[in-house]
C-alpha cells in the first residue's frame, strides 16, 4: 500500500511546488483504480481521458487572460452558403474585438469560423473519428489538440469560453447546444452567454424553440423561461454584441457556503442596489443584496479582491434566474457612465 508520505516524496522529487494536494488526489486515484478489480478497458479510459485534457489545458495556458467564444455547427455545411458566411462573419465580429474562437477544428461550420477569426484568433479541439472530421487547415497546427472521446472534447470546448454559438448542424451541434442549456438550467456551470444564430430568415432554431414550448415546457418537463437565457437570431452583428455585452458589468460569481457573491467591473450606487432589491428580493432564502467586502474565502485564495461585488442569500432552486439578475447589473446607470 503507497501512503501519502510516498506519495508526496514523488511530488517533490518532481519539483512539483504548488497545488500539491489536488496532485496527490489524482495520483491517489490512479493507484487505487490499479487495486481495484478494474477492467484494462476502464484503465485505458481514464488514461486516455486525463491525457487528452492536460492537452487541452496545455493549448489553453498561454490565453488564460484573453476572452474566448466556441462556435458549434455542422461539419456538412458547404463553403459558399449562407450559414457557412454567418459562422465566418461572427468569428471575424468578435476576432476584431479582441476575442479568440474556439472550434471543434473540422470541415463545415469550424472551418468557417476558423477562417474567420484567423489563425493567430483560433483554438481548435478535434475529434478522431474514421470518417468526415479531420482539422482543417486553416487551424494552425500549434494551436490545436485531437482527441478520442467525445467527452473530454465537449468538456474542453465549453471549459475555457465566455460565450457560445451554435449554428445550425447534426446530432452533434444539437448534442453540444443541450449540453449548455443543460448546464445552466442546473446551475452546474457559471451563467454564460447563449446564442442560436441561424442564417437570414431561417427557422431552425425558431422551430425547435417552438417545439420546447409546446412539447417540454408545457408537460413541466423544463420551466417556461428556461430558454429566456438564450438569443436566438440571424443577424452576425447582434450575435456578436450580446456575447460582448453580457460581460459590460458583470465578471463573475461565486458560492462561499450559502453566500451568493458577484462581482462586478463598476461599483453600483446605494439607489443601484435598493432597485435590484426591489426587483429581485423574490430570489432570496433571506435578508437584502448588499455591497459586500471581500469575503474570506474570497480573501484566502486572493479571488478578484480587487473587484467591486454584491453579496446575498440567494434560493439556489432559482439558479435559472440568475440571468435576470446579471442583466439588470449589466444596465445598472454607473456601468453605462463608466462605458461612456
Amino acid at each position: 500500500m503507497v501512503d501519502d508520505a510516498e506519495l508526496d516524496r514523488l511530488i517533490a522529487e518532481a519539483g512539483i511546488a504548488g497545488n500539491r494536494s489536488v496532485v496527490r488526489r489524482i495520483l491517489r486515484a490512479g493507484i487505487d483504480l490499479g487495486t481495484d478489480p478494474a477492467r484494462r478497458l476502464d484503465l485505458k479510459i481514464t488514461a486516455a481521458a486525463v491525457e487528452e485534457m492536460r492537452s487541452a489545458f496545455r493549448l489553453y495556458a498561454p490565453y488564460a487572460e484573453v476572452p474566448k467564444a466556441t462556435v458549434f455547427g455542422s461539419a456538412r455545411t458547404q463553403p459558399g452558403t449562407a450559414l457557412y458566411a454567418q459562422a465566418r462573419e461572427v468569428a471575424a465580429f468578435l476576432a476584431a474585438d479582441g476575442w479568440m474562437v474556439i472550434t471543434g477544428a473540422g470541415p463545415g461550420i469550424m472551418q468557417a469560423a476558423t477562417e474567420g477569426a484567423g489563425p493567430e484568433r483560433s483554438l481548435g479541439i478535434s475529434i478522431q473519428l474514421p470518417f468526415e472530421e479531420k482539422p482543417n487547415e486553416a487551424v494552425a497546427e500549434e494551436r490545436h489538440v485531437s482527441m478520442k472521446y467525445f467527452f473530454t472534447r465537449k468538456l474542453m470546448l465549453m471549459k475555457e469560453s465566455r460565450g457560445f454559438i451554435s449554428l445550425p448542424g447534426g446530432f452533434g451541434t444539437l448534442d453540444e447546444t443541450f449540453e449548455l442549456l443543460t448546464l445552466q438550467q442546473t446551475g452546474k456551470a457559471e451563467p454564460m452567454p447563449i446564442v442560436l444564430l441561424d442564417r437570414p430568415g431561417g427557422t431552425f432554431w425558431t422551430a425547435l424553440a417552438d417545439y420546447l414550448e409546446r412539447e417540454v415546457a408545457s408537460f413541466g418537463m423544463i420551466a417556461p423561461n428556461d430558454m429566456s437565457r438564450v438569443l436566438i437570431t440571424d443577424s452576425v452583428e447582434a450575435a456578436a454584441t450580446h456575447i460582448r455585452a453580457f460581460w459590460r458589468n458583470y465578471d463573475s460569481l461565486r458560492w462561499v457556503g450559502d453566500r451568493l457573491v458577484v462581482r462586478l467591473r463598476h461599483a453600483p450606487t446605494a439607489a443601484e442596489v435598493s432597485a435590484l432589491n426591489r426587483e429581485f428580493s423574490g430570489l432570496l432564502v433571506c435578508g437584502e443584496i448588499e455591497v459586500s467586502p471581500p469575503l474570506a474565502d474570497e480573501l484566502a485564495g486572493q479571488d478578484k479582491v480587487e473587484l467591486p461585488r454584491l453579496a446575498m442569500n440567494f434560493d439556489p432552486r432559482q439558479v435559472g434566474d440568475l440571468f435576470r439578475l446579471i442583466d439588470a447589473i449589466n444596465a445598472l446607470a454607473s456601468a453605462g457612465e463608466t462605458a461612456s
